[in-house]
């Protein structure tokens, strides 16, 4: 199992029920993966830096999860057909960026 990251941007004119079932679609696409959720954040509502479909802002959301690395390829062509999702980013995480997200997580919960 590959320690991977998925950050992905909604698009900004969706509802909250909306943004709740597209988020839950691709937690239960990767839980019936076998996936293994480490953590899962909502960033809310973030200016873009540059405009996509004619848009300035979306909905931001982080995915990290152990999941065997043949899930990967389906799971982006889910990302792909969603007209809701206006990008997305998967990275496979090595040893390195694995202590920096637990640092970061840590520093998070610290706050709140």
């Amino acid at each position: 199992m590959n320690h991977y990251e998925t950050v992905f941007i909604l698009n900004p004119v969706l509802s909250e029920t909306q943004i709740k079932e597209t988020v839950k679609k691709f937690e239960d696409f990767l839980l019936s993966k076998g996936a293994e959720f480490v953590s899962k954040e909502d960033w809310g509502l973030k200016k873009l830096a540059y405009p996509i479909q004619k848009k300035k802002s979306g909905f931001y959301h982080l995915f990290e999860y152990k999941v065997d690395g043949s899930a990967i390829d389906p799971y982006e062509v889910e990302f792909r057909r969603d007209e809701r999702v206006m990008r997305y980013l998967n990275v496979k995480m090595d040893k390195h960026a694995i202590s920096w997200a637990e640092r970061r997580r840590t520093k998070l919960k610290q706050k709140a």
